[in-house]
């Protein structure tokens, strides 16, 4: 019997304009399909680092999506990148941060992962990540190496026509307010054209023209990501397995050298997959995959993936082990803002709890009175019949949030933009805005 596969993808958290839903979704089904139709298997099951892989490949290939040909401009109107990769089995991480002239980063970071499994001969400790220059050195090194051959292309080719027009559009913007405060009272260095002129100190900018010249700049920072399982046969568990990844342009004039959550270890995804039995071995059938998008900064401080994954072990390991081996132990999904009432483990309320006292508590302030992330978190585990239960889990803290997913019995996949019902648009705005919903794979 061929392995079970499932595959989870987002096209970012933020404000998604209904003009361009069937895009978007086309863009996202698409993803899911050539992740599912291009990943090699190896033995009798895929690889759920390669589904995660090939999945972002595809959304790093749209002009739509913030990663990759499609990504936001930095202040010098160039493209850099940040992606990362993480296996739930083993715990192994590969990213990069910064990077200019890789077609595909998500394929670098999946390098720089394979290069920290191989034992160094004078014992050294391999990167997690790499950035910058150093990123793309070891691309030409290493990107040669079996699917990698056209990692390299000339930097202004990443840069889509879309991405263009509104970097011409902001930067008018944003030097239209600049000079405005200049010639006011209050003294205002310019900001920085050029990577060279970021050797220049700034002082900060205090002006009411450029605060809301800038706030709709948070509808164009979403990342994109995936994450995926594959539940081998009953009778064999050695090739389960779970993982996570995302990849991102950053924001819109961002500083040359910027590098968001999409390459820091435990904020932009995470992967981890545990015992179905708690006194068992790690038999792949149980686990958690998570990525993330949103604002990086913020996303960086809360740690935001890992602490998400955190905080549902924690609430699992708590239960009384007659609880905590019953199956299903997590509640059951249900598209709604509501709680899911009494059950073991309560997915929905550990997402609304963390993302409203880890990360949008303590990242608002008067600059950032709405701090935004989008999280997708897929979750496994083995139900009394031993057959695996995969759900989705989604939940943001913006307008919208584009997903879609597939399986190997529904490969053709299903796109949503999800937005938040009334119920949760009417909150005060001092309260977090946050919508959870979850949905059987």
């Amino acid at each position: 019997m061929p392995p079970r596969t499932y595959v989870v993808v987002h096209g970012g958290a933020g404000v998604h304009s209904k003009n361009s839903d069937a895009e978007v979704k086309k863009a996202l089904r698409l993803a899911c399909t050539q992740a599912l139709t291009s990943t090699p298997a190896i033995e009798t099951s895929p690889s759920a680092l390669d589904l995660v892989e090939n999945a972002i490949v595809s959304l790093e290939d749209s002009p739509l999506l913030n990663a990759g040909y499609g990504s936001n401009l930095t202040l010098a109107g160039t493209v850099e990148c940040d992606a990362a990769l993480m296996d739930g089995r083993t715990g192994d991480f590969g990213s990069v941060g910064a990077v200019s002239g890789i077609k595909n980063p998500v394929r670098l970071a999946r390098l720089i992962f394979e290069h920290a499994r191989v034992p160094d001969p004078l014992g050294r400790i391999p990167p997690l990540n790499l950035v910058s220059q150093g990123a793309h050195a070891f691309a030409a090194v290493r990107g040669d190496e079996g699917k990698q051959g056209d990692l390299l292309v000339p930097p202004e080719s990443l840069v889509s026509p879309r991405a263009w027009k509104s970097w011409e559009v902001w930067k008018a913007r944003l030097d239209g307010a600049l000079a405005s405060s200049s010639s006011s009272s209050t003294p205002a260095a310019r900001l920085p054209d050029t990577v060279d002129d970021l050797m220049v100190p700034e002082t900060r900018v205090e002006d009411q023209d450029l605060d809301s010249a800038m706030v709709d700049l948070h509808a164009l920072q979403d990342t994109v990501g995936a994450v995926a399982f594959v539940a081998s046969s009953a009778s064999s568990t050695s090739n389960s397995s779970i993982a996570s990844g995302v990849s991102s342009g950053g924001i819109l004039l961002k500083h040359p050298g910027r590098v968001g959550e999409a390459a820091i270890f435990g904020a932009g995804c995470w992967a981890h997959a545990s015992a179905s039995d708690s006194s068992g071995p790690v038999d792949g059938k149980r686990g958690m995959a998570c990525s993330v998008s949103g604002a990086g900064e913020y996303i960086v401080r809360a740690n935001l993936a890992r602490a998400i994954v955190k905080a549902i072990e924690d609430a699992s390991s708590s239960l009384p082990p007659s609880a905590s081996s019953a199956s299903p132990s997590i509640s059951p999904a249900k598209e709604s803002d509501e709680d899911f009432g009494d059950e073991d483990v309560d997915v929905h309320a550990i997402l609304q709890c963390v993302l409203a006292e880890e990360f949008w508590l303590p990242s608002r302030s008067p600059t950032n009175p709405d701090p935004s992330a989008g999280v997708v978190l897929l979750t496994t585990e083995e139900d009394e019949a031993g057959e695996i239960v995969a759900r989705l889990w989604c939940a943001f803290t913006t307008p919208s949030m584009a997903i879609a997913y597939a399986s190997s019995e529904h490969p053709l996949g299903k796109a949503l933009i999800l937005r938040r019902p009334k119920s949760v648009e009417s909150r005060p705005t001092d309260q977090p805005r946050i919508f959870v919903t979850g949905i059987a794979l």
